[in-house]
């Protein structure tokens, strides 16, 4: 039986980014390392790079999210990037999306165990809560699908005049051109390619952002939603 992997220790940056809640970054750490790995939520290999591409590559999206917004973070997983940029962030309202009950009760435990007041896990895939979970200002995802399926999963969850904020690898602007009609017939009226996390993260955080206009999702999604809602006010009165 291969020896699992140590989780190292927690760079000088994590002090930076995390400040008072250091602490309970590296529990948080210390959890992926040990029941994520044990429970199939991240590979044992990722252990060794926890801080460095994990968790430090998703606080760094902080700094583009404005302040005290809600945020729906779509296919969290473990939790990344919603936990931490919760620990870094309390000024935001933060709903953990995921339809695997064996990660929302991770996420669960995880919230409850860090004190996370602002922020609420709920188990479902995008498509199915639109119209019951009220929308959002920013939508996050990290490493969930390629972009044109991301935003229709997620674009449909933002407030008018809202925004996504996609963290995405080397293939950000390869995707972002592909999606550019998916994006459009979506509601999009601007996207961009941001890079966040300087002095931080090496490489930096790639970031695609898409900024909707007053339909976020179109015209389809414009009338779901306001099924949804007529579903939602006619249960309320049963």
């Amino acid at each position: 039986m291969t020896e699992a992997a140590e989780l190292p220790p927690a760079p000088e940056q994590a002090r930076e980014v995390f400040g008072d809640r250091f602490e309970d970054a590296v529990r948080y750490a210390e959890l992926l390392a040990e029941a994520g790995v044990q429970r199939g939520l991240i590979g044992p290999r990722e252990v060794p790079r926890l801080w460095e591409r994990h968790l430090l590559n998703c606080a760094v999206l902080s700094e583009v999210v404005p302040e005290g917004v809600t945020v729906c973070d779509v296919g969290s997983g473990a939790g990344l990037p919603g936990i931490p940029l919760a620990l870094v962030r309390d000024d935001i309202k933060i709903t953990l999306l995921e339809p695997l009950l064996r990660r929302t009760n991770f996420l669960t435990e995880v919230v409850e165990l860090l004190g996370l007041d602002h922020v609420t896990v709920v188990r479902g895939r995008a498509e199915e809560v639109m119209g019951t979970l009220p929308a959002v200002h920013v939508v996050t995802a990290r490493a969930v699908a390629p972009l044109d399926r991301l935003a229709a999963w997620g674009i449909p969850l933002l407030r008018p005049y809202g925004e996504m904020l996609a963290l995405k690898g080397d293939t950000a602007e390869e995707e972002l051109k592909s999606a550019a009609t998916a994006l459009s017939k979506l509601g999009a009226v601007e996207t961009s390619i941001l890079h966040v996390g300087e002095g931080i993260v090496d490489p930096l955080s790639t970031v695609v952002r898409v900024e909707v206009g007053e339909s976020p999702g179109g015209v389809r999604f414009a009338a779901k939603r306001a099924k949804a809602a007529r579903t939602g006010r006619t249960r309320r009165r049963r």
